[in-house]
């Protein structure tokens, strides 16, 4: 059985809006914060740190 995910959130989040990610059986979890009883979204670790370079350097812009 799997273990609970341990929810974590930025540092620099100030609300209860905010995207809270878990690491659980091999795959990130990303959920809203507002909303914690919602939906999850479930990535690959591959994709994951991907998204997160394309945001650091900017690729994703609107």
């Amino acid at each position: 059985m799997d273990q609970p995910a341990m929810w974590r959130r930025s540092r620099r989040c100030e609300s209860h809006n905010c995207v809270e990610v878990a690491y659980r059986s091999g795959q990130v979890l990303v959920r809203n914060s507002q909303y914690p009883d919602g939906g999850v979204l479930a990535i690959d670790p591959d994709s994951w740190t991907s998204f997160c370079v394309a945001l650091r350097t900017g690729e994703l812009h609107g």
